[in-house]
């Protein structure tokens, strides 16, 4: 079987990120000649898919301190948040957003050269790490991102992940039920308020296993699991590298550079022509 590259930009691929790519900023007095838009495109998808370092980029597929800094330009002008919005707003054209069934779940990854808004990694030896909260419909779909230190407790980044949305969410109606499944890490009633007042109807995984002494919704048996759609798309992200070790110092990368390259994992896993499979 022949190997695959998937960091490959396709000509079908360009032509859905070409128009959302800022324009250049204007050089009056001349310079070097600019490097080609989709040449600094395909080398940031090489370095996210791999998980190398920038300084570690094949000369061949351009300087790495231009392609750095063609990211960080474009991480400042918005691009990566578009395109994961035209995904988004594709996907919703073609397939659907299934909002009547959302989920919310944290994951931590590895920070090691990370300084400022990290946290000690409780599950693994206190190590630098980075906590990602995501927000997904009831096909794993991603539709917000959060991220902090790894020792942040997962109810501390709902309103965060809740309220960032990329696509704007329907509004609630009685008889149109919107439904969020978390587990027992979220397990409050101020979880449960939060929730209420924004419309949702809470599925939560009991933490103490006492169910039956609870009023109002928490967990439904003998119905079809839900909750659990959103740890294979955290896993799913994680087939890009770069989301997997995060290896930038400034604080800045959280929540900014980080989450961006999360955006365009989304829009570009299986080439981007294709949201999930």
């Amino acid at each position: 079987m022949a190997r695959t590259k998937p960091w490959t930009v396709s000509d079908e691929l360009w032509e859905k990120v070409e128009p959302l790519v800022p324009p250049a900023p204007s050089h009056a007095k001349g310079g070097r000649t600019r490097m080609d838009d989709r040449k600094a495109f395909a080398a940031i998808v090489y370095v996210l898919r791999t998980g190398i370092q920038w300084n570690a980029l094949p000369r061949e597929l351009g300087a790495s301190s231009t392609v750095h800094d063609r990211f960080q330009e474009w991480e400042h002008a918005g691009f990566f948040e578009e395109l994961w919005r035209a995904g988004l707003t594709e996907y919703d054209e073609m397939e659907g957003i299934e909002w009547e069934w959302q989920a919310i779940d944290g994951v931590m990854t590895k920070a090691p050269l990370g300084k400022d808004a990290t946290g000690k990694n409780p599950t693994d030896r206190a190590k630098s790490g980075t906590k990602r909260s995501m927000l997904t419909d009831g096909a794993g779909i991603p539709l917000s991102v959060a991220i902090e230190g790894a020792n942040r407790h997962d109810a501390k980044l709902l309103v965060a992940t809740l309220e960032g949305l990329m696509v704007a969410r329907p509004a609630w109606e009685e008889e149109d039920e919107q439904h969020m499944f978390l587990d027992a890490a979220y397990d409050s009633e101020p979880v449960r308020e939060e929730l209420s007042e924004r419309g949702y109807v809470p599925h939560i995984r009991p933490a103490d296993k006492k169910e039956g002494e609870r009023e109002g919704a928490v967990h439904r048996h003998g119905g079809r699991t839900r909750r659990w759609v959103v740890e294979p798309t955290h896993s799913w992200l994680n087939r890009s590298r770069r989301l997997l070790v995060r290896w930038g110092e400034e604080s800045r990368e959280l929540p900014s550079v980080h989450p961006a390259r999360l955006r365009s994992a989304h829009l570009l896993q299986d080439n981007g022509l294709r949201i999930r499979t």
